[in-house]
């Protein structure tokens, strides 16, 4: 079993020799992060103690982070790979929910940490860092989520520090984009509706669209921009309902947007509709619980410190996420208490700040060391053991595709037809691939790379255009730890207008890359999904959808017909190959 590094950390202490047969002890103090009150006691109890050791709940990156020792540049492998972005990106939103605590209260987060060890180092004593790195920690607690429970926390931080309209209009956009094609293909080919509805659908919408987009132009400078958005939504949607009602502007839709182009426009503007209604009652929640108690008078952050509310508020989030909790909380807790351990049996007497959740199941496991877990099985990243839907969907449609090919060839498609359906695939997820990409802001080589890739990329699971144009999009900009802190200050920022506010985010290096990689990635899993319904039409034999389904028929017979002469085949070898034996054992006895 491997043993827990009981260094300081870093070269900044060292930690003070005591005899060899001294029995040592810890004492757990819990803190709240944003708390001056949690700074005086911390203090204060140092002073008092004077203890050997001052171990804080803090990594050796985090404390270098902290006294703005940290290396600039992130690495971008780790970045860009997997899961690692959404990772980056739960740790941006709390570390964004824990610096609006900080203004609010006007205090550092960290501040316990950084005074405990300020206090350490004013009266000569060691310290020891025995948190968990925060990446290894990220990274198992997105593991341990499933995937509603990752939608419902980004959701929850995202929609808490957001308004009603921003809520509304994030939500719209959202939903339409992604039911666009199934609202389209199921109006197309499940549900029948008329053309002659769908160009209603879509004149209202284009109209709602214009009619919001002046709104908000004219009344941005005159109003907030809450309010402007507010207006903009109203009067956008009553035009929009006019003119849908009236069927005005179809005959300019349905010239626009022909055939499935038509209905999947719009099962945009539906999904849009449907996202509003879901983004306004969601603000309206989230409007309701924050006027209804005043933060600052009904939440007091030194409750954080009171064993019975941290209690409470830790089981509520494990009833929401059991994993989550448990790489979040719980690991955590087994790994400070093996560094809390070892230094004990090393002889040292230990004060220990930590945050107030931590406490308890410290002290558990310092009462009883038996019961901590193996050091080994919590460090490193870990796959949460979860069966992942996703992946299996990808190996699925892979297999499909190389179903769907292979068919075709033993049905007898021609070379000119399979040459021009390949390039159809590679154009059609390249083109969405690069449009999208290009539109969150990367550069043409960048771009280009992502789109050239996206044909092969989007039917292998294990990779994804978007790291191909991110790896690019680094020849171009260097991203570091100070966009974060640079992307915390412009959210906060809420008298700038929404529009300025996004440009800002995207002046940002490190969100620009995000976006990048995320747009491009998206826009490649859109194509795949569309290609057999809005693409293969066209590149039918004859335009005839339907001799595709009669090559892959003809496809599967041949195919079996193989498969059943190579049984018999193998049979007749078999048979053979067990004649010739007999014959040999014959002449053997014989």
């Amino acid at each position: 079993m491997s043993e827990p590094d009981t260094s300081t950390g870093g070269e900044e202490w060292e930690l003070p020799e005591v005899p060899e047969d001294r029995e040592g002890s810890v004492e757990v103090l819990g803190t709240a992060h944003v708390s001056e009150r949690s700074v005086d006691r911390v203090r204060d109890r140092i002073r008092e103690t004077r203890p050997d050791v001052v171990a804080v709940e803090l990594d050796e990156g985090r404390y270098k982070q902290m006294q703005g020792d940290a290396p600039d540049d992130l690495e971008a492998g780790d970045l860009l790979r997997g899961n690692t972005v959404y990772q980056f990106l739960a740790y941006w939103m709390l570390s964004y929910v824990q610096s609006r605590l900080g203004d609010r209260f006007d205090i550092e987060p960290g501040a316990d940490m950084k005074a405990a060890i300020d206090a350490a180092e004013d009266e000569g004593l060691g310290v020891a860092l025995v948190d968990r790195d925060i990446q290894v920690t990220i990274q198992r607690f997105w593991s341990r989520m499933k995937t509603t429970e990752k939608i419902e926390v980004v959701a929850a931080l995202a929609f808490g520090v957001a308004e009603l309209p921003a809520i509304a209009a994030t939500t719209a956009l959202f939903l339409g984009v992604f039911l666009a094609p199934i609202l389209g293909i199921a109006a197309a080919t499940v549900l029948g509706v008329p053309s002659a509805v769908a160009a209603r659908v879509v004149a209202g919408g284009a109209a709602a669209l214009v009619a919001g987009w002046a709104t908000f132009e004219v009344s941005a400078d005159g109003t907030g921009d809450s309010s402007a958005l507010s207006l903009a939504i109203a009067g956008g949607g009553a035009v929009g309902a006019v003119v849908a009602a009236l069927g005005l502007g179809t005959g300019i839709a349905s010239a626009v947007f022909g055939g499935f182009f038509l209905y999947l426009a719009g099962g945009f503007v539906t999904g849009a509709v449907l996202g509003l209604g879901v983004g306004l009652v969601l603000g309206l929640v989230t409007s309701i619980g924050g006027e209804s108690a005043d933060l600052d008078e009904e939440f007091d952050v030194e409750d954080l410190t009171d064993a019975d509310v941290v209690t409470a508020m830790l089981e509520e989030f494990r009833r929401f996420s059991p994993g989550g909790a448990e790489a979040l909380i719980d690991e955590r807790d087994a790994y400070i208490a093996h560094h809390l351990v070892r230094l004990r049996e090393q002889g040292y007497d230990v004060l220990a700040v930590v945050g107030a959740g931590h406490r308890e199941g410290i002290e558990r496991y310092l009462a009883n060391p038996e019961t901590l877990p193996p050091f080994e099985g919590l460090v490193g990243p870990d796959g949460g053991g979860r069966f992942s839907v996703y992946k299996l969907l990808g190996y699925l449609f892979t297999l499909g595709f190389v179903v769907f090919f292979v068919l075709l060839v033993l049905g007898g498609a021609t070379d000119a037809f399979l040459l021009r359906l390949f390039a159809a695939w590679f154009l059609f997820n390249g083109i969405a691939a690069f449009s999208l990409a290009k539109l969150a802001g990367a550069h043409w080589s960048s771009a280009g790379v992502g789109g050239a890739v996206a044909w092969l990329t989007s039917v292998n699971p294990l990779l994804a255009p978007g790291w191909f144009a991110g790896y690019v999009e680094l020849r171009y900009v260097t991203v570091n730890v100070a966009d974060i802190a640079e992307l915390n200050e412009i959210l906060k920022d809420e008298e700038s207008p929404l529009r300025d506010v996004v440009s800002r985010l995207f002046d940002v290096p490190l969100f620009r890359l995000i976006m990048i990689v995320a747009m491009t990635n998206l826009g490649s899993m859109a194509a795949s999904f569309l290609f057999p319904f809005v693409v293969v039409p066209h590149v039918a034999p004859g335009g005839d959808v339907a001799a595709i389904g009669d090559l892959l028929i003809q496809g599967a017979e041949n195919g079996l017909d193989l498969l059943v002469q190579a049984a018999e085949r193998g049979l007749d070898l078999l048979a053979q190959a067990a004649e010739n034996g007999l014959d040999l054992l014959l002449g053997v006895v014989r």
